[in-house]
């Protein structure tokens, strides 16, 4: 069952899965992410393009605060929340708390590589000068099957 603090989210994690679903069009792995204002409206969107840009850094998170950034003029996302369909990797977790984000909301954990709380959890590391608060498992079914199937079609 989701937690009650996920049910605002519940739309901003259909439109990050929208985005993730674009990703199959260019065989990138299906994630897709949200960047809300303070009020919740949508300011920016992102997805996986790694494989369509030959870009290593190119997931959908960084691509989503840098488009966040650029629409407000500001790289400090004080009164951001990120919305992503799969735990940040550690370089996404990072680049959130760069931005300043105070929270993170997903949709299904990431066993290999999450860094939001199951193999790591650099979001909230105390040692850190800046932490987010995550919201974990909004929506995750959908999430997963959409992952899921991704990889079931590349075995």
């Amino acid at each position: 069952m989701e937690h009650p603090s996920a049910r605002p989210f519940t739309s901003a994690m259909e439109r990050a899965l929208d985005e993730a679903r674009a990703c199959l069009a260019t065989g990138d792995v299906p994630v897709g992410a949200v960047v809300l204002d303070e009020h919740g409206a949508v300011v920016a969107t992102g997805r996986n393009e790694r494989e369509a840009t030959q870009d290593p850094t190119a997931h959908a998170e960084v691509l989503a605060l840098r488009a966040a950034a650029a629409r407000t003029g500001d790289w400090h996302l004080e009164r951001h929340t990120l919305v992503v369909t799969l735990e940040p990797c550690p370089m996404c977790a990072g680049a959130a708390l760069a931005a300043r984000v105070p929270r993170i909301v997903f949709g299904a954990w990431d066993p290999k590589a999450g860094a939001s709380g199951s193999v790591y959890d650099i979001a909230r590391d105390r040692r850190l000068p800046h932490r987010s608060e995550v919201i974990a498992g909004v929506l995750e079914p959908a999430c997963r099957e959409l992952l899921d199937a991704f990889f079931q079609d590349r075995r």
